[in-house]
């Protein structure tokens, strides 16, 4: 499924700025200045790396951004270190994971949950024969 830029990047904010913790009560971004979301300030840095990454392992996606994305991203140290990333205020960061999520889903890529892994191990998910539902 072929989807531009703008529709990817409206697709992400209706997924992540739902659900982010600098929402204020009325639904709008609480950032005092909206536009350095890391998010969205280097969105098509984003969209392209995510879609350059062809696996289940969320590892190679970190990757992906760590090399594309934060590499060019004004908080990004010399030394590969980020203090927006480490006081956990970079929401690319923060939400990596949805934000990934959400683009592969618009573009038709399906995980198989059932061995997706952050250490690329399989991991089995079975129903709890003793849990009530």
């Amino acid at each position: 499924m072929d989807c531009s830029l703008a529709q990817l990047e409206a697709i992400v904010r209706n997924r992540i700025c739902k659900v982010c913790t600098e929402r204020t009560v009325d639904g709008e971004c609480g950032m005092e200045q909206p536009s350095h979301c890391a998010l969205f300030q280097l969105f098509p840095q984003v969209a392209q790396a995510i879609q350059s990454v062809k696996s289940n392992d969320i590892c190679q996606y970190i990757d992906a951004i760590r090399q594309n994305v934060c590499s060019v991203c004004a908080d990004h140290a010399a030394d590969g270190s980020c203090e927006t990333r480490q006081r956990v205020q970079c929401a690319l960061d923060a939400y990596l994971l949805l934000v990934v999520d959400a683009i592969e889903e618009a573009t038709g890529k399906t995980f198989d949950r059932t061995t997706l892994s952050a250490s690329g191990a399989p991991v089995q998910v079975r129903p709890n024969p003793q849990m009530q539902f």
